[in-house]
């Protein structure tokens, strides 16, 4: 890569980055503390009968819409697909998502001129339309925007590098906007309000985020660059029913999603009670400061700890181990009273965990991709992997209607401080906070625990079978249609690795020594690079593992390269993938590298093994080895493969 390519890719990941930064901190403000300013300071000139009336009204529009949002989000998708300008698929929408949704959520940080108490009615409806813009424009920046790994690189690796920068911007994004809230708005406001601050000090907040989040959005559509390809092509719709027919018929998918469905809609809530714990129990608002700083550093330092404990302990035991975690924080919290101390070590706690249940939901559904492959007999990727934002999206309606509602019944509306709840008030707030949140995530865990099976050691055998009948799976153009295409030719297979030359009957994994994955060879490696061997098309790429490739030569003859013995139990660590299923290669072509001592150290062999498959779909061929041992370079002649 020339020093001008360099700092070109170096430029785009830290402005894909920034734009994680601001897209994050949007969804933070959005997700958390819009309602805490309508409820607090948004109908403070109405009178109390009406402002809690309008606080309910808004709750429920909210929580509907939201809802409503997630039917709409398919067919946004489907329009980024379908986008096609000479800016590309998804940058367009990034910026213009970003610029429409930062604009409606600053108006809605206002009462609009007066409309909330002038005329109470026209405001609930200039909201709704308000509103259901800026979530929809925010969905078409937000699938836009992670869709765009993809599309800014067809390398795995820079794909990696740009996917961990957008994840320390986006959670340095996520975390910072709970920091800065309220200096932010205590700094503009003119009064204090027993320290919540003021409108103007909120629309300050929201002005500062919505422009930090636009202005990312633009450096997005700037600095970043769309590469297209015939990979790019998406003929998928992903649509309700789809998902729902997935549902049904992946019983893995169907336990993880009701268990974290019940998990993220208390954790949410919980969450979202915060800010108002410290402004109304505690009457110390401004301390939330010191609470979300505190959070922000934890999480990511746990979000460090997951490889570490996964491999320890399972993600199944490091899953229980963190509600338990969760739940003890959740007590403590509950009995802290006044007690900011008790308040901090409760909600600290609580928060600790968290990062680490959402990577163990995220691999899970991930493996459920494999499970539902092998069950039903066709991949749903991008089906499948669309379903925890849905739930994400599912539980934050909830969860944000049950916060408005809670607000107003406990009498933490606008013009109220701390010293005006009452006891019922507290009680209410409470149960909502505490009651109801410890409810729904036990109901989750025993979801988990009666209905999901899939654990690292289930999903290596499935994959293990699924190399056994890997060809029998191939996407894409049938296999039938292929082979009738092929020509009967001679093609030559070189090495696609250096090292010794092994007979495939020596390795120590059975389904290879046995026959049973068809003839082939093994090479011993001394480099830890595969290329192609022939020129032909990638067919199966193993995206979560990445330790094997399955091609199909240009003869129509399959072909699995397959790296190490049981090396799929590694989930991928210590392998790079460089192609993708449905690409065309040229012989010499790199494929995928691994990092033989990341081998090792996991107590595995990497012998490369190469094995060739026959079934009703594969033309009839003869494979004529030209050299069965000793040492080879990679692009090296090993055999011939006549097709007849």
């Amino acid at each position: 890569m020339s020093e001008g390519s360099s700092g070109k890719t170096m430029g785009s990941r830290i402005a894909y980055s920034f734009g994680a930064f601001g897209h994050d901190m949007f969804y933070g403000m959005l997700s958390t503390y819009f309602m805490m300013f309508v409820t607090g300071h948004l109908f403070s000139s109405n009178a109390g009968g009406e402002a809690t009336r309008m606080v309910y009204y808004i709750s429920m529009i909210i929580m509907i819409l939201r809802i409503v949002e997630l039917i709409i989000d398919p067919f946004i998708g489907n329009v980024i697909d379908n986008t096609d300008t000479k800016w590309g698929h998804f940058k367009p929408w990034v910026v213009g998502g970003g610029i429409v949704s930062a604009v409606a959520i600053a108006i809605l940080f206002t009462d609009m001129g007066g409309l909330t108490y002038k005329s109470p009615w026209l405001y609930l409806v200039i909201f709704a339309i308000l509103y259901i813009t800026m979530d929809i424009f925010y969905s078409f920046n937000d699938i836009a925007f992670w869709g765009m790994i993809p599309a800014i690189s067809f390398d795995s690796a820079e794909r990696e590098k740009t996917a961990t920068f957008a994840r320390v911007g986006s959670t340095l994004g996520g975390q910072l906007v709970g920091v800065i809230v309220m200096p932010i708005v205590l700094f503009f406001s003119l009064q204090s309000n027993g320290g919540s601050g003021d409108s103007r000090g909120w629309f300050a907040f929201a002005a500062i985020v919505a422009t930090i989040a636009a202005v990312t959005a633009i450096g997005v559509g700037v600095f970043t660059h769309e590469k297209d390809n015939e990979l790019r092509k998406n003929t998928e719709k992903t649509t309700f029913r789809k998902v729902i027919g997935v549902l049904i018929k992946n019983d893995q998918l169907m336990a993880i999603a009701l268990t974290y469905v019940f998990y993220t809609t208390g954790a949410t809530l919980m969450n979202s009670f915060q800010l108002y714990y410290f402004t109304y129990i505690l009457g110390h608002a401004a301390t939330y400061t010191i609470y979300a700083l505190i959070n922000g550093l934890i999480g990511i330092v746990t979000v460090s700890l997951f490889p570490g404990l996964a491999k320890k302990f399972s993600r199944r035991k490091v899953f229980l181990y963190s509600i338990l975690v969760m739940l003890i924080g959740l007590v403590i919290f509950g009995f802290a009273g006044k007690s900011l101390a008790m308040v901090i070590t409760g909600g600290v706690i609580f928060m600790l965990p968290q990062p680490l249940i959402f990577l163990v939901v995220l691999m899970i559904i991930t493996d459920s991709v494999e499970y539902g492959q092998l069950k039903i007999g066709h991949r749903d990727e991008g089906v499948i992997l669309s379903v925890r934002p849905l739930l994400d999206k599912f539980g934050g309606a909830i969860s944000g209607g049950l916060v408005g509602s809670t607000a107003a019944a406990a009498g933490m509306i606008s013009g109220h401080t701390y010293a005006d709840i009452t006891t019922h008030g507290v009680i209410i707030f409470k149960s909502m906070m505490f009651l109801v949140p410890a409810a729904l995530i036990l109901i989750g865990t025993t979801f988990f625990i009666r209905k999901v099976k899939l654990d690292e050691k289930m999903h290596a055998e499935i994959v293990e079978e699924l190399e056994k009948t890997w060809h029998q799976h191939l996407e894409g153009e049938s296999e039938a249609a292929a082979i009738a295409e092929v020509k009967a030719e001679t093609i030559q297979f070189q090495a696609p690795v250096d090292g010794e030359i092994e007979p495939l009957s020596a390795v120590a994994a059975p389904a290879f020594a046995n026959g049973s994955m068809g003839k082939g060879f093994a090479i011993k490696p001394s480099d830890g690079q595969i290329f192609a061997p022939f020129d032909g098309e990638v067919v199966a790429d193993f995206p979560t593992t990445r330790h094997a490739i399955g091609l199909r030569s240009a003869n129509g003859v399959p072909v699995l390269i397959h790296v190490g013995v049981d090396t799929i139990q590694m989930h991928g660590t210590g392998f790079v993938s460089y192609v993708e299923k449905g690409q065309h290669v040229k012989a010499g072509d790199k494929l995928l590298e691994f990092w033989a001592p990341a081998i090792t150290k996991a107590g595995h062999d990497d012998t490369v093994m190469v094995a060739f498959t026959k079934s009703d779909d594969t033309p009839d061929y003869e494979l004529k080895f030209t050299k069965e041992s000793g040492t080879v370079k990679h692009g090296e002649k090993i055999l011939e493969i006549d097709n007849k």
